[in-house]
């Protein structure tokens, strides 16, 4: 069985063609430009699909979408989702099912990185985990009973939007402290600039001193990988700021296992110990057992792959 996927982003639309045992066969991708308006974007999703299908080796069962925005329960709309312009209210499984004679559901993109993982990735041994994807934001996606946990209306999983410190800095929601705040990749890169700026004789420093702004966490983590004592403490505070979400994920779930994903968590150790650490000091003695953390080794086929899976499963 294959399906489509596609991981509608910003900048780029990827798609695949993901079989259910072998996973992904073959991956396209093609600019957004989101700038050219609501109609435009359509149309280009609903080409990108056609040229899936075209170069699928047997008919495709259905097209899975992850997209920015707020989904609805039936996985038909997306509402007001960042960086679209023109998207307000869009029922953009409706639109692709009458422009390519296929099923289609969508999806939050973090959601369907839980999905894909557990399919294809590091949860797919676990009945039950929560997925927390660290990129330019924090996201995450709950798996239970080897299914996606949505909640009463499908928003469930706002993982970056849980505080820690309700008097703490603002990211992008109304939540002040949210853990987006600290380890979201911007965020994390202007803390480790301001760190930086305290440290003038370190050789990272040295390095962006004029342009920090341009200071990533992969960055961090080269520098952490060489030796560097100020680049290894900022991975550790970050680690540990996750470790404090993980508590309330936990408690909150009873799930013990975390999967980790994104662009910030290819620090690994550098940031997974120090929160393995940070939540074993916090966390109640009763949920410690089986307690772990994971790092998903898929990177970023593993939106894909979940929206290849989304696909199939429609019929279903």
């Amino acid at each position: 069985m294959i399906g489509i996927g596609i991981d509608l982003g910003g900048t780029s639309i990827k798609s695949a063609l993901v079989d259910s045992k072998k996973g992904i066969l073959k991956q396209f991708s093609v600019p957004t430009e989101a700038n050219k308006g609501k109609d435009f974007l359509l149309n280009r999703l609903i080409e990108v699909v056609e040229h899936a299908k075209k170069e699928a080796p047997e008919a495709p069962v259905g097209v899975g979408i992850g997209a920015p925005g707020i989904i609805s329960l039936d996985r038909k709309t997306v509402s007001n989702p960042p960086n679209l312009l023109g998207w307000d209210v869009v029922p953009l499984a409706d639109v692709i099912e009458k422009g390519t004679r296929l099923p289609c559901r969508v999806e939050n993109d973090a959601n369907l990185a839980a999905l894909g993982s557990a399919r294809f990735g590091a949860g797919k041994d676990y009945e039950h985990f929560v997925m927390v994807t660290l990129g330019t934001g924090v996201g995450g996606g709950i798996i239970f009973n080897k299914n996606l946990f949505r909640g009463a209306t499908g928003g469930a999983g706002e993982l970056g939007h849980v505080m820690i410190d309700y008097n703490g800095p603002q990211s992008n929601s109304p939540t002040q402290g949210g853990i987006e705040a600290y380890i979201g990749q911007r965020f994390l890169s202007r803390y480790a600039a301001d760190r930086l700026r305290q440290n003038t004789s370190n050789e990272l420093f040295l390095r962006f001193k004029d342009h920090l702004e341009d200071l990533e966490p992969v960055d961090l983590f080269n520098a952490a990988k060489e030796g560097n004592a100020v680049a290894k403490d900022i991975l550790r505070w970050a680690g540990e700021k996750l470790g404090f979400a993980i508590v309330n994920y936990v408690h909150t779930l009873d799930i013990r296992t975390i999967v980790v994903s994104g662009g910030v968590s290819r620090a690994g150790d550098f940031i997974l110990a120090p929160a393995r650490e940070a939540a074993l000091s916090r966390m109640m003695d009763p949920f410690k057992k089986g307690f772990d953390i994971l790092f998903e080794t898929l990177g970023n086929d593993i939106a894909l792959l979940g929206a290849g899976s989304l696909a199939m499963e429609i019929s279903k």
